[in-house]
């Protein structure tokens, strides 16, 4: 419940889940299994959600030791930028190194996570307004670059879905109209 409510998580995976409190699976489940009969949580098709009387703080337990915030990549979404269909587009993908671990919305906008196939980064997107903010969370400064990369893959993930599809495949977003650059 700490780890959920520390990420402030709506919607979480199972595995994502595992990964971020690198627990046994066995143990996991009969903690969410608890958690499901106490109603604290409600497994959903998307993952498992907090139920409404499980909102609201935990008693105050002691940061993880050397566990940090890295800001990675800060930048301004294309234009028309539809939060809502870039989320409904990443939305339980994985990719790379990065697995999907849940999603919640926040006061101006929404946040995506991931967690990196070792569970040594925990990367953050917040979807704001027109603006994508992507930090991750690490133990050891050599976790960076596990970290780094994962943020460069989401990011690819984004621009393909504004640059158009593979052959066959249709894209989330599209272009209003291209001007082209003009001979000097």
């Amino acid at each position: 419940m700490r780890t959920i409510e520390g990420e402030k998580l709506a919607v979480f995976t199972f595995d994502g889940l595992r990964r971020i409190t690198r627990a046994h699976p066995e143990t996991l489940s009969r903690a969410l299994e608890r958690l499901e009969e106490s109603g604290m949580v409600v497994r959903s098709p998307e993952g498992y959600t907090l139920a409404e009387r499980a909102r609201g703080p935990l008693p105050p337990k002691a940061a993880a030791a050397g566990s940090k915030s890295v800001s990675i990549l800060h930048t301004f979404l294309p234009y028309p930028a539809s939060a809502g269909k870039i989320a409904d587009a990443l939305k339980g993908r994985w990719f790379d190194n990065a697995r999907w671990v849940g999603m919640a919305e926040v006061e101006d906008g929404f946040v995506m996570k991931w967690v990196t196939d070792d569970g040594t980064a925990l990367i953050d997107a917040k979807f704001s307004s027109d603006q994508l903010d992507i930090k991750a969370k690490i133990s050891r400064d050599s976790d960076l670059p596990k970290a780094i990369r994962a943020a460069h893959q989401l990011m690819g993930r984004i621009s393909r879905l504004y640059n158009g599809a593979k052959p066959g495949n249709k894209t989330a977003l599209t272009r209003l109209g291209y001007i082209a650059p003009t001979a000097m």
